[in-house]
């Protein structure tokens, strides 16, 4: 293990600035060093875009093993490289699988740092996705240190929903709190939990309407169909197509705009957010009464 972290600390320290000032000019992303760290630690980071890693990375100049979703070993030759030089540790989506959280555990009690997206998957509408119980607990076996890291903006520069569309725009990452070994052997799981909850948090929208930014791109609405699937007026489902910055409803002619702020212009809703929120309820409410759409 000792040659092979030598390699992957090579590749980590040669290529992190690399990719540090690529994602800078394509995204303006701006980021936080983290400081007075503990020897040996679990970065814990919200979830927005598929360039996460390297937003994370960005921040830490000790090399650190991610935890990534195991779909990346579809990808022949990029997985090739990505095993050779950093070896990140693989699990299912949307789960922590026992393997992987004993591969972790195996990971830090090495010596090693890891990164894992507390949530699993991205954002669809804005808001943090929920965090499973089990990450306290693994965090708790761990008896290592813990640093919670959010990315800012990352919801608006590459939305879920629109593929591999991305945009220009306010966007940062820093380390929202360090707790040591010590701290974290004083709090039960419970306890961890909630802070990694709190530091986590991100609601995108709300902080859009704190402070406006604009985010520049081209066809900026497109796929939004991945997203919204009910239309408001007329109550059809799967209605809807996008072009450019536009998406029109097939069935009653509804048309609305989603603008370089991510609002919606002529849509009864302003967000995205209570947009999708508001068509859960339809479906939830169908299926109460056992109906079904059509």
């Amino acid at each position: 293990m000792k040659n092979l972290k030598k390699r992957h600390t090579f590749f980590y320290t040669l290529l992190r600035p690399v990719v540090a000032l690529l994602v800078k000019i394509k995204f303006g992303y701006r980021y936080e060093v983290a400081k007075d760290l503990p020897d040996n630690y679990i970065v814990l980071s919200n979830h927005t875009t598929d360039w996460d890693v390297i937003f994370v990375a960005a921040s830490f100049r000790r090399m650190m093993y991610a935890v990534g979703s195991e779909h990346i070993s579809r990808w022949p030759r990029a997985y090739k490289f990505l095993k050779f030089a950093f070896a990140p540790i693989l699990r299912p989506k949307g789960t922590t699988a026992s393997s992987t959280v004993k591969d972790i555990l195996r990971t830090l009690k090495g010596g090693n740092n890891v990164l894992l997206f507390a949530e699993g998957v991205r954002s669809w509408d804005g808001l943090s996705c929920p965090i499973l119980p089990s990450t306290g607990k693994m965090v708790k076996t761990a008896r290592c240190g813990l640093v919670t890291y959010r990315i800012e903006g990352g919801y608006f520069a590459s939305p879920m929903w629109s593929g591999s569309n991305t945009r220009r725009g306010r966007l940062r990452g820093a380390p929202v709190k360090v707790y040591t070994p010590e701290e974290l052997a004083a709090m039960s799981v419970d306890e961890i939990n909630a802070a990694i909850v709190r530091d986590l948090h991100e609601d995108a929208y709300a902080r859009q309407k704190e402070s406006p930014a604009r985010y520049k791109g081209k066809n900026l609405a497109e796929k939004l169909e991945n997203l919204l699937f009910v239309c408001p007026e007329c109550g059809r489902v799967d209605p809807f197509r996008s072009h450019g910055d536009t998406v029109e409803c097939s069935g009653c002619g509804l048309t609305f705009r989603y603008n370089e702020y991510g609002m919606l212009e002529g849509a009864p809703f302003e967000t995205l957010t209570e947009f999708d929120a508001w068509q859960k309820e339809q479906v939830d409410a169908l299926a109460r009464a056992g109906g079904g759409y059509t």
